[in-house]
Order: structure tokens, then sequence, then C-alpha cells
């Protein structure tokens, strides 16, 4: 599907739908748990929907009624080798892989698209250390065998995914387990939003400086009703567009005190120079003065595609860096950023892990890819409120991995498809 927008800044207020990220480490506690527990999850997204999948074909069950989740937690697992359709969602496959041999499940997760080709070493090999077997087979993956405690050790630097999905597994262990994070915890507000849902869901663990101790035969008690925050990753896209608009944006739905790290994006965009108003659950951001800035997205790597955009519109040089985990994306997103916002005029180039922006009062416009890459899609969403000419997305439904009503929430601040 190709969407053609209209050049030209946006206005209004939308609310975002839930976290993502929040509601992957909601459904898998509350299928791990011990009682029935209701959700209230504003919108289901592919990536959601693949989680609700691969834990419905390990035994929970879910009921889905407008905006409400009931699960059912695992009771019994199903017998025979179990088919887990994990589609394009990496947290999916890597959260649910030591599930599923806390479990002592023979499953074959489905991998689409990139999946297949983003990193699991070196947690594979830890997870096969502890008693798994694990097989690529083509794009799927065979996993069997039942994992013990002990001791772990995992570096910090490669994804933080692979931590908080044994923060989540570990505790159901019969024995107690130590976790070692041996290097530097890149994306560690994702783990301290993993910590957060752990102790909603009453599981004890204990934490001394990057070393974990977790008691086992421990399962979760989420309770009994529970919402998912809004999206902070989604949000960052409105905000930075409100930032191109003199009138400005709304986005209500958030969670200021969030644990999602990508709030950071509200200090990111004053920096930029932005104008911004936040008051208990909604954000508003509107146009000033806009000036290059340099950004360490170590922290925040899922915030470059909609900054990258801003930027190209911003007074001056930005340079964002350290943002080699971009290449393990859905896409290479440190190319895939720069050739999207090139097609649409920007000056932006790759110097390594960095992206270097010379920003433009406008740009021309143009027909872009997405490259199938949701937050690409999007970011050239945020990039045409800048252009002088009309913006084509080419493959522009695969926002609906993340946030399906986003061309609808986009169109309602202004302009037709």
């Amino acid at each position: 599907m190709t969407v053609t927008i209209p050049g030209g800044v946006r206005s209004g207020s939308i609310r975002i739908p839930a976290s993502k990220s929040q509601a992957h480490r909601l459904l898998i506690c509350a299928a791990l748990g011990q009682t029935d527990c209701e959700i209230r999850c504003d919108g289901v997204s592919r990536d959601i929907a693949a989680t609700a999948d691969c834990l419905t074909a390990l035994g929970a069950s879910f009921s889905i009624t407008g905006e409400r989740i009931l699960v059912r937690p695992i009771r019994e697992i199903p017998a025979g080798e179990l088919l887990l359709p994990c589609g394009e969602s990496g947290s999916t496959l890597r959260f649910l892989l030591p599930v599923a041999g806390v479990l002592g499940a023979s499953v074959r997760f489905r991998r689409l698209g990139r999946l297949a080709a983003r990193p699991l070493a070196p947690f594979d090999a830890e997870l096969r250390r502890h008693g798994m077997t694990i097989e690529s087979d083509g794009d799927d993956l065979l996993c069997s065998g039942r994992l013990v405690g002990g001791g772990w050790r995992l570096p910090g630097d490669v994804s933080s995914q692979y931590i908080s999905a044994l923060l989540m597994a570990l505790p159901l262990l019969e024995g107690d387990s130590r976790l070692t994070v041996t290097s530097a915890l890149q994306s560690a507000p994702y783990v301290a939003m993993t910590e957060r849902v752990l102790r909603s869901a009453s599981v004890s663990f204990s934490r001394d400086a990057l070393r974990y101790t977790i008691p086992g035969g421990q399962r979760p008690r989420l309770p009994a009703s529970v919402a998912v925050e809004g999206d902070w990753s989604n949000a960052a896209f409105f905000l930075a567009l409100g930032a191109l608009s003199p009138e400005g944006v709304t986005v209500t739905g958030l969670d200021e005190n969030s644990a999602q790290g990508d709030c950071a994006v509200t200090e990111i965009l004053r920096r930029f120079g932005a104008e911004l108003s936040i008051v208990p659950g909604a954000v508003s951001v509107r146009r000033n003065l806009l000036r290059g800035i340099t950004l360490d997205a170590a922290q925040i790597p899922d915030l470059v595609p909609p900054l990258a955009a801003l930027a190209a519109l911003a007074e001056g040089e930005s340079r964002i860096e350290n943002a080699s985990r971009l290449r393990l994306k859905e896409s290479d997103r440190l190319e895939s950023t720069a050739s999207m916002l090139s097609s649409l005029g920007a000056r932006i180039r790759t110097e390594g892990d960095c992206l270097v922006i010379d920003g433009q009062s406008s740009l021309p416009g143009g027909e872009t890819e997405s490259f199938s890459d949701h937050r690409i899609a999007m970011a050239a969403a945020v990039a045409a409120c800048g252009c002088r000419g009309s913006v084509a997305v080419r493959g522009a439904e695969c926002v609906e991995k993340s946030y399906p009503r986003f061309w609808d929430d986009y169109f309602s601040l202004g302009g037709n498809a």
C-alpha cells in the first residue's frame, strides 16, 4: 500500500495507543501467573498479537472484548511440537525462548521478515548451557529441553531483551539463579520497565549493580486488573511533528513518570528548541526556532527515525551518535533512515555508526520506501510536515506492526491521504 501525504504542518490532539513494550511483559506475566488477569490495552498491534498467539500455543487463554483482554494462565502444556508464530517480533521471540525452556516445551518458533537474521548470540549459547536444545530450520527455530537454575552470564550491550527475558523466566525455575550482566547495559530503561512489571506481579529478586539474585519457585501474581500505559516510542512521532507546527500537537494517554526510556523525547525536543507543555496524562509540543543538536542514541534507539526527520528541518548540523544497534532492527535503520530522508531532499549521511544531518528550512518531498519498517514509514510522515510537496510512502501498511491506527490518527490532524 502506498500512502500519499500532502506536504505541510499538522495540528490538533490524538490519544496514543498502549505501549507495545509494556504489553508484552504484562501478557507474559499474566500467562505465567496464578490467577486470571484482565489487561486493559488500548490497541493491539501485530507484535502484541504475536505474543498472545504464542502464549496461546503454550496453553494460555485470551478473551478480547474491546480494550479488555482477559488472560487465563497456562495450566498444562499441550503435547507434541508446538508452533509459536512470532512473526517479525523480536521481543516475542527473545522473551519466550527461555519461557519455553522453563516450561520444558518442544516448540517451533516461526520467524518472518528479517527476524531470522537478527542476532540471538550469545543468548542462545547461554540457554543451551542451561539445558535447552536450539537449532535453526530455515527461518524456523526449533527448541526443546528444560532449563535449570544456577549462574547466568550475559553482556548488556547486545540486547537488553536478553536480560528482560531471563528476569521474567528464571523465577519459575525450581532452583535459585544468579544473573551477571558482564558489560554496560544499553537500553537500560527497558530492563527497568521489566523490573517494575515484575514487582507489580509480586516477583522477588535483588540487584546489586549488574548482578541479580533471583529466587526460584515463584509465579507472578498480577492484580486482577491492570492497564497498559501509553506508548512513548510511538508518541515520539507525533511529538516530533508537533515541533514543526506553529499551532502544535497534543498527545494524551502518556505517563510522565513512565519507566519507558523513550519518554526522554521531551527533553530532547526541548534541546532542539521546541516549546513543550506537560500536564498529567498529556504532552503538547509546538514549533519554536529549531537548531541542530548532538544526540547519543545508545539508550534510545527507537527515537532515532523521528528525531532524524526533525533534525533535517532544524537549523545547522545534527549528529546522532552511538547508533550501531539500529542496524539490527526491522531494517538497517541507519541506512534506511538516511535513504528515506534523502529521497525527500534531506542532506543526511552515515559516518560509521552515526547519522550526520545538515538541516534545511523545508524539503521538496517526493516518493520513498518504508523498507517494510514501521518506524521508517512513520518518520516519513513526520518529514512530510516540513515538505513543500507531497510525500508518497510505499509499503505504508507496515505500521500495523506497532501502531495499526497510525494513518487514521495522522490524518485526523489535517490533510487527506
